[in-house]
């Protein structure tokens, strides 16, 4: 039996889709990604463009990304975007120019 939510929607349950918005919705992932997107960088490095992102939050978001074949962590240390993770670069991009067009400002600081 299907429920409300499939019988109104013509995508139905797509399962890697809603997986993969489950990991891209949680906190600091999408601007990890940003952030490896033209370099490597050390968890320190990353630490300091993560301004307001503690040391164990940006941690397990690093364990999360590698878990899901988006990153890797390298012999140094440095963590970089896997084929997988460059790919999605992409999109990213496109929201990139989407904020710009749109001229997305934050508008609740206190907002999680």
């Amino acid at each position: 039996m299907r429920s409300a939510n499939e019988a109104k929607s013509p995508r139905g349950r797509d399962a890697p889709t809603l997986a993969a918005m489950d990991l891209l919705g949680q906190r600091w992932t999408l601007r990890i990604l940003w952030e490896l997107e033209p370099e490597r960088l050390g968890f320190l490095e990353l630490r300091r463009r993560m301004d307001n992102c503690s040391s164990s939050m940006l941690s397990v978001r690093l364990q999360h990304l590698q878990s899901a074949g988006l990153i890797t962590k390298n012999p140094d240390k440095s963590y970089e975007l896997t084929t997988a993770g460059i790919e999605l670069g992409a999109a990213l991009q496109s929201v990139w120019e989407w904020s710009r067009r749109w001229r997305v400002s934050p508008t609740d600081p206190q907002a999680d």
